[in-house]
């Protein structure tokens, strides 16, 4: 198991979260201290990662779907727990993790890993496991359709994280 999954599943496991949806926003400010602040960024930023010496900030692009803002704050908590970020001088010494297009496209290790921490950390495997066997459903289509309204995520999020884990072959719709 990657250290992302473990990450994600401490993090599920210290929130007593036991069945979807999982909320980010929730464990971000409950569990974390983390402030979140919703605010207009430009299209291609999704959100960043501000840590500051006294406090800690995650900044969400308002404009974005609810499910893409889910997603967005559960990356910057797997930047949170499992890397130091990049420094930015400033007034004060502040540590920035950056979510964008670049960022999105997972070519950078420390992205693939925030990415993958946010998958496990709002679609958890046995979380989804079990939801498959409560549900009825006539094809991939339909599961993923079913799953991700549950999971509250995006289809293709739903997607990915369902060939990921091996309980789909290949994507569906492709």
């Amino acid at each position: 198991m990657a250290r992302a999954d473990v990450a994600a599943r401490e993090v599920l496991d210290k929130a007593g979260v036991l069945k979807p949806p999982v909320d980010p926003f929730l464990i971000a400010q409950e569990l974390l201290g983390v402030l979140l602040v919703k605010t207009e960024m430009k299209d291609d930023v999704s959100g960043m990662l501000v840590r500051e010496p006294t406090r800690t900030v995650i900044g969400v692009n308002q404009s974005h779907a609810p499910n893409r803002q889910r997603f967005t704050v559960a990356h910057e908590i797997g930047h949170l727990q499992l890397h130091k970020g990049r420094p930015l001088i400033m007034d004060t010494d502040v540590r920035v993790n950056l979510r964008d297009s670049v960022s999105g496209m997972a070519t950078d290790r420390e992205e693939i890993e925030a990415n993958r921490f946010a998958a496990a950390l709002l679609i958890p495997e046995l979380m989804v496991r079990n939801e498959i066997s409560a549900l009825d459903f006539a094809s991939a289509e339909d599961l993923v359709l079913k799953l991700q309204a549950r999971f509250k995520v995006s289809p293709s999020a739903m997607n990915f994280r369902l060939v990921n884990l091996g309980i789909l072959p290949n994507p569906v719709g492709r």
